[in-house]
């Protein structure tokens, strides 16, 4: 299986991108470096300048590919939550029971499923870290209307209802699927984001590598408990 999730193509909205990284190499190289500098430096200090640099091509090139920054971040969470839709849909396919499917998309989102070290050459635990920590931004700003209509949050959003279907086999008169999939995925990054920096807002148990899924999933099945 692990070697099937390495050859998966993840559609990314058409709106994303100036022209399709993953039809050329310089294109997969700027996708596959730019998470690397963007998880060393972070978002802010991240330019196409410093990416030219690492890559030993132009500004320009890069442009080719990506209007700006923002794009090519919104490209990259795009490019991750349909990857992980892709990951789900493989670890649930041969379960019946519906607490099984959640206990693994639990596990699945607070990272502690196996993962493949990269796909397309793009560092996955890397990218996870991106995604904890950067990807707010891209949604919590004036834009947000016009990137949504745009197609930027559509994995994502893909996700979450996949996520929500599996609830409501479990329990189909539970009301809030939607809401309680997106609270315990950002819950979950911000968790991740305090306990390497913010560590007294969290309960980091270093016995334990697998408390955020421990924590969530018992969260989740009391709250959607028939």
């Amino acid at each position: 299986m692990q070697a099937l999730l390495t050859n998966i193509r993840v559609h990314v909205n058409s709106n994303l991108y100036i022209a399709d990284p993953t039809t050329s190499v310089l294109g997969q190289k700027i996708l596959s470096q730019s998470v690397i500098l963007i998880d060393e430096i972070g978002l802010e200090k991240f330019t196409f300048r410093k990416l030219a640099e690492v890559i030993e091509s132009t500004e320009a090139s890069i442009y080719r590919y990506f209007k700006n920054k923002n794009q090519l971040l919104c490209y990259l969470i795009a490019w991750y939550w349909g990857w992980m839709e892709y990951l789900l849909a493989f670890e649930t396919a041969n379960l019946e029971k519906s607490k099984l499917k959640l206990e693994k998309a639990v596990s699945i989102v607070t990272a502690t499923s196996k993962l493949p070290v990269a796909v397309m050459d793009i560092d996955l635990s890397r990218l996870h870290r991106i995604v904890q920590s950067e990807s707010s931004k891209s949604f919590l700003t004036k834009d947000v209307d016009r990137i949504n209509k745009e197609g930027a949050y559509v994995n994502y959003k893909q996700f979450v209802e996949r996520v929500a279907e599996i609830i409501l086999e479990y329990n189909p008169s539970y009301l809030y699927p939607n809401m309680l999939v997106s609270t315990i995925i950002e819950g979950a990054h911000l968790q991740y984001f305090f306990a390497e920096h913010l560590p007294r807002l969290t309960n980091k148990q270093k016995d334990n590598p697998e408390y955020l899924k421990d924590f969530f999933l018992n969260l989740l099945l009391k709250t959607i408990n028939k």
